[in-house]
């Protein structure tokens, strides 16, 4: 029987929490408005499923090639000022991309080109916002702290930004592209009012003259490796997150074409199916407090490839956002604490690093996976969800030992460097 975990404490989560907590608001603001957006820019230059689930694939992209630099800069550098640049870089190319629309020289490979660069600093700002939680919350805290991030993405992406995108589409493309630059301005500068606490690599309590040295990144990835569960977690997650990027490549001509939603309300469609994905992320904490985060993980993808499966079974469009609320619900449970099981076993000096590699790994094969789901939706465009979904679910029984078992892992202890004596 799995061990449940203790109740987080119910200590207020800090002004330094609530700071980066701003910041990512404004920053899934921007997200949401563009990730709306972009999609709907691209089906005024194709209507090719395969180029459209590019424009998904190369979002990832850039986690595949700068994942895990990002992760070494961000163990480097202040992580305050890191995440500035890089919202400082999405909003130059936001103005781009508007200046393109605006002129109507934009083609879908300039699209292509934009997006990628997007992706580039996200690499740097979403590892940053992981990284920095830990520094500014205690370890009986994480899944609370992670349960209010997530629950604040999908508040702010699916029930704001999706919506408003929709409707300033419909007035003008180039609209919302203009406030997505706004938005990584405005987080940007947020960014630099955290606390110093979060800017370098060690928790909170662990820093100082006696804090642990750096480990090298051969260390990482040798720990990484040697830990099993980690190790065959990662597989697994790289996995399941392969087979719903397939799935969901080229959802907006599903629901444009398949299922005959307008334009302009595709950022409203987005908000239903949000209602899940915040459910979801609002009851995770309190799901682990209770059951423990193995029989929640567990049970939370199980759901999540369910409902995929179900989005590609039915021909009713009711039933449809039904379904794909009912997976949303169940990514937004297991987020909570893959997530802060990762902050609370990983040490502290390699955690930004870690986390690149992860998620180097996990979201390594995405692209690849959202292309050929583009590709077999020009035979149907529920066919992605079928195969997907299913896949999800088969992946989840298989492996259902390894993921009970995640109420039972314990921080490691910090490494010691190579030269280093024991």
């Amino acid at each position: 029987m799995s061990a449940a975990v203790p109740v987080a404490a119910n200590a207020p989560l800090g002004r330094g929490f609530a700071r980066l907590w701003t910041s990512a608001i404004a920053s899934n603001l921007a997200d949401g408005i563009g990730r709306t957006a972009v999609p709907l820019i691209a089906t005024t230059l194709t209507r090719d499923p395969a180029l459209i689930a590019g424009v998904s694939a190369v979002t990832f992209l850039p986690w595949l090639f700068f994942g895990i630099p990002a992760g070494m800069l961000l163990d480097r550098v202040d992580r305050r000022i890191a995440m500035a640049v890089a919202n400082s870089l999405r909003f130059a190319v936001a103005t781009a991309l508007a200046l393109l629309i605006t002129t109507d020289t934009l083609t879908i490979w300039l699209l292509y080109v934009c997006v990628l660069a997007f992706g580039l600093g996200e690499t740097v700002f979403d590892n940053a916002t992981t990284t920095v939680v830990p520094a500014l919350v205690t370890r009986d805290q994480l899944d609370r702290a992670n349960g209010r991030m997530q629950s604040a993405e999908i508040t702010i992406q699916n029930f704001i930004a999706t919506p408003v995108a929709g409707f300033l589409f419909a007035a003008a493309i180039a609209l919302p592209i203009w406030l997505t630059g706004a938005g990584f301005l405005v987080a940007g500068l947020l960014a630099l009012s955290i606390p110093a606490a979060a800017a370098h690599t060690h928790r909170a309590g662990e820093g100082g003259a006696d804090a642990p040295a750096r480990p090298p990144l051969a260390a990482v990835v040798r720990y990484l490796w040697d830990h099993r569960f980690l190790r065959w977690m990662i597989v697994l997650t790289s996995i399941t997150a392969s087979a719903l990027a397939f799935a969901q490549g080229s959802v907006v001509l599903l629901l444009l074409q398949t299922f005959h939603v307008p334009a302009a309300l595709i950022g409203v469609v987005t908000a239903a199916i949000g209602v899940g994905a915040l459910v979801g992320a609002l009851l995770s904490p309190r799901f682990v407090a209770r059951l423990g985060r193995g029989r929640v993980m567990f049970w939370a993808i199980l759901v999540s490839g369910v409902g995929i499966l179900g989005v590609g079974l039915t021909a009713n469009v009711a039933i449809a956002i039904a379904a794909y609320a009912i997976g949303a619900f169940g990514v937004a449970v297991w987020n909570v604490p893959w997530g802060a099981i990762r902050q609370a076993i990983i040490p502290g000096a390699m955690l930004g690093r870690a986390l690149g590699i992860v998620r180097t790994i996990g979201w390594g094969l995405t692209p690849i996976a959202t292309v050929l789901g583009g590709f077999v939706a020009r035979i149907d465009l529920r066919l992605p969800f079928v195969i997907g979904g299913g896949l999800v679910v088969v992946l989840t029984l298989i492996a259902s030992r390894l993921i009970l078992s995640a109420s039972v892992q314990e921080p490691a202890a910090e490494p010691i460097p190579e030269g280093q004596p024991s």
